[in-house]
């Protein structure tokens, strides 16, 4: 179906003002549809002209406009033609809808658990249409009144409170105005928790099946509800615009999370089942202050069109990371932002794909579909950051006060946003956002000896106010930081030591804060003390931004992948930062081993990874696990093991249920434990069957079908790419199955499958849609083929005219990945 273009949401909104939308669903209809009927009342300023309204039925029943009955079979592509508009409309559809098994429209799922039935909505960025008729674009707002008819036994959520319930029927209070791509309906037997906070309902729930899991967390999770909530009440003066909050866990949901205004969905991952580490737990609570933000940045107050997605994203990623850290007991979460979601940033503005995160011109909604990603979220976050340094934090909300004072239950763009700024500080805010929000790439700093280089690929050398430390050596040995020193650049060449030449200094770290979004490098006596001694520099901050320019450096094959290994082996054994020990064991599996280094030298490096887990095992044997830390030495070992004695380890550890000086397993541990086994042919289906039998949940399901097609079988490996390009599986299994598929011990056995894969690809992405064709570009890639050949035949797919935007843009973030794989292989030689 083509995608809304900006061109044409711009005359459908000179055209029209949407008063109010009305929408029944009937959920009682069987397996494949629901029943939706929908009335928008609107009004339209040029009486006689034409436009267009968006539905994608299963069948569309009626049609009647004023009521004048309109030809069904007028529908093309989920759009419908409105002639000859009055100046005040009414328009009526009725129709059925598919359910969805994508994540995308309606989602219906059968818990394997207990055989319950669940569905939710899911109406971003463009599949509201799938759900109920609308003009379904940003800045057509409308009062949406939702009521459900569902089988008896059901509860039903929706955006605002139930004001009726009798029987099957519920009946939602009227919301404000909102954008339709923010209507949402959850329902299904579900568990909930209740409570309130400041005069606001809350709820939390969840598939029956989870429930002592959601009863066990449901103190953390409300307690960090409340305490966003008393955190943008004491910074907004606008209080939170909707009339309940509740917070659902869904099923087979393809994001994090989803802003719905008052039912706000999550993945239902973060209903933990097995033992987390505390990063999860932070992850957790940063994205519940995140949707919450959500609730002032892109629901109060909406961007007009998705050129402006960043005020939703960016806003919302740099809030919830900032609430997080001032109130609540996470204190390592900008370190962790460092690790993680910066390194998003950072790799996403070096690919091809890049754009501004305030882009001039989004031509369509599929194109911003694309631009969810490490620019609209990591890099905008950290610009925000930033700018509220830049401006002064009280200067910063004063502004953000006036925006929503401005603009609530409306719409805005960036000049909106900076004319709010503006007003509220002398520093030039439109000169800041030219030269960060409307470039590309990332500047380097680089200090040589004489004094900090600037550059950029561009040739644009975007302002960096940031610090520096020098590090030196005490009489004992230690190193320690001294005096922070802040730099303002570009301008001219600056030398930031406090001595000529800097001959007492044994390491300077630029952007040592991590304030800046810059690339830096370290000239070689830093670069010696890095190599000697990174697990003696004090702030894990710190140390985080030197692992991230160590990352970078190897992406950029400055060093080599065995020289990133030694880094690993001697500083990380003894590190205390989970976030670090985390993103680092992550990074150094899943792409140093797999992807940069060479065949024969892969075992090598599983074992350096194995020995570091090993001595962080034995570091934190018999005292409490507090951070995790144990817990990621065990997924690390577990992941890394291969020679014959780590197999017979792991064998154990599956059949004792437990690992020696703990954890007991529990079903994370073990399907994990019996994925690295499938692989290496020290189990099979009957392994596999039993474990399904003790776990029989989706998770459980979703763990056979990864060690299914890990199985080093022929039959195994062409049952999952069955799976994967011909089925109808769902996005879960799908994704879960492109984790066992490609295994670079197999490589042998998965012969010439990374080439046929590209002929694959782009018929499995157009027939399933955008949420699994995302999933196949991206994780059903074959980037541990790091040859010429899978090069070849990747930049040949993408030459093709017949891909869909979501599946062209998944490959080419791979294929530059790809490349910089073999950049990276082909100077280690």
């Amino acid at each position: 179906m083509p995608a809304l273009t900006r061109a044409d949401a711009v005359a459908r909104r000179r055209l029209l003002d949407v008063h109010s939308t009305t929408v029944e669903l009937d959920l009682t209809r069987g397996d494949e549809v629901f029943g939706s009927t929908t009335v928008i009342r609107f009004a339209c300023t040029e009486p006689g002209a034409a436009t267009y309204v968006d539905v994608k039925p299963s069948v569309l029943r009626l049609a009647r406009l004023n009521g004048r009955e309109l030809d069904p079979g007028a529908l093309v592509d989920g759009r419908l033609p409105l002639d000859a508009l009055d100046s005040e409309n009414e328009l009526l559809i009725e129709a059925d809808m598919a359910y969805s098994h994508t994540g995308e429209g309606m989602h219906r799922f059968t818990d394997p658990a207990d055989g319950e039935v669940y569905v939710y909505t899911q109406a971003f960025l463009d599949d509201g249409p799938r759900i109920f008729a609308a003009f379904d674009q940003p800045d057509l707002k409308s009062v949406h009144q939702v009521s459900v008819i569902a089988p008896e036994e059901w509860t039903v959520v929706g955006n605002s409170r139930v004001t009726s319930h009798e029987g099957a029927r519920w009946e939602f209070a009227a919301t404000p105005p909102i954008s339709s791509y923010l209507l949402c309906v959850v329902a299904g037997p579900l568990h909930s928790v209740v409570s309130e906070h400041d005069g606001i309902p809350l709820g939390l729930h969840c598939r029956r099946s989870l429930a002592p899991y959601l009863d066990a967390d449901a103190a953390e999770i409300l307690d960090t509800t409340e305490k966003s909530f008393d955190h943008y009440h004491r910074i907004f003066e606008h209080r939170y615009p909707f009339d309940s909050y509740d917070q659902c866990f869904v099923p087979e949901f393809n994001a994090g999370a989803m802003e719905n205004p008052g039912c706000v969905t999550f993945r239902d991952e973060f209903v933990f089942r097995s033992a987390v580490t505390d990063n999860e737990r932070e992850l957790r609570a940063i994205v519940i202050a995140h949707e919450m933000a959500h609730m002032w940045f892109g629901d109060l107050v909406t961007m007009r069109w998705w050129d402006d997605l960043w005020l939703n994203e960016s806003f919302a990623e740099y809030l919830g990371h900032s609430t997080v850290a001032e109130s609540t007991r996470f204190s390592g979460v900008w370190t962790g932002f460092a690790c993680s979601r910066k390194a998003w940033g950072y790799d996403a503005d070096q690919r091809p794909s890049t754009h501004p995160v305030a882009p001039l011109d989004v031509a369509d909604s599929a194109q911003a579909l694309q631009n969810f990603d490490g620019i609209s979220y990591s890099k905008g976050a950290s610009l925000l950051r930033q700018l509220a340094a830049y401006l002064g934090e009280e200067a910063f909300l004063k502004g953000l006060n006036a925006h929503f004072e401005r603009h609530a239950f409306g719409n805005a763009t960036l000049d909106d946003l900076l004319e709010s700024l503006s007003g509220v500080t002398d520093r030039d805010v439109r000169a800041w956002a030219d030269a960060w929000l409307r470039t590309t790439g990332v500047d380097t700093l680089r200090f040589d000896g004489e004094g900090i280089r600037h550059t950029s690929a561009d040739g644009v050398l975007r302002p960096q106010r940031i610090t520096a430390a020098v590090y030196e050596r005490a009489l004992d040995g230690r190193l320690f930081a001294g005096p922070r020193i802040p730099l303002d650049l570009p301008g001219q060449l600056v030398n930031p030591l406090p001595e000529p030449g800097g001959s007492e200094r044994d390491l300077l770290l630029l952007n040592d804060t991590d304030l800046g979004f810059v690339k830096i490098r370290f000239d070689d006596r830093s670069w010696r003390t890095v190599s000697d001694s990174l697990g003696e520099v004090p702030d894990p901050l710190a140390r985080a931004v030197i692992w991230n320019a160590a990352r970078d450096m190897l992406r950029d094959a400055e060093i080599d992948p065995a020289e990133y290994l030694d880094l690993v082996a001697a500083h990380l054994p003894g590190e205390e930062s989970a976030h670090i020990v985390e993103a680092v064991l992550g990074y150094a599996r899943s792409t140093v081993v797999d992807c940069y280094l060479v065949p024969e030298r892969r075992a090598a490096g599983l074992a350096v990874l194995v020995g570091v887990c090993r001595a962080l095992l034995r570091r934190t044997e018999g005292g409490p696990d507090g951070t995790g830390l144990r817990l990621l030495a065990v997924r690390g070992l577990i992941d890394a093991s291969y020679t014959p004695v780590e197999i017979a380890e792991l064998r154990q550890w599956l059949d004792e249920d437990t690992v020696p000086g703990g954890p007991e397993l529990d079903p994370e541990l073990r399907w994990r434990l019996l994925a690295r086994l499938s692989v290496l042919g020290a189990a099979g289906p009957a392994d596999i069957d039993a474990e399904l039998v003790r776990d029989p949940s989706a998770t459980g399901e979703q763990g056979a079908a990864r060690c299914r097609a890990s199985l080093p079988d022929e039959a195994a490996k062409e049952a999952a790419w069955q799976m994967l390009f011909h089925s109808d599986a769902s996005n879960y299994i799908i994704a879960a199955t492109t984790r066992g598929l490609w295994q670079p011990e197999q490589a042998e056995l998965l012969g010439d499958r990374p080439l046929r894969y590209f002929a694959e690809v782009a018929g499995a992405g157009a027939r399933r849609g955008p949420a699994v064709a995302r999933l196949l570009g991206r994780q059903a890639f074959p980037a541990y083929a790091a040859e010429p050949g899978t090069l070849a035949a990747a930049e040949e797919c993408l030459g093709r005219d017949d891909l869909m935007a979501s599946t062209r843009r998944a490959l080419a973030d791979q294929v530059d990945d790809l490349r910089r794989s073999l950049r990276v292989r082909e100077a280690a030689k």
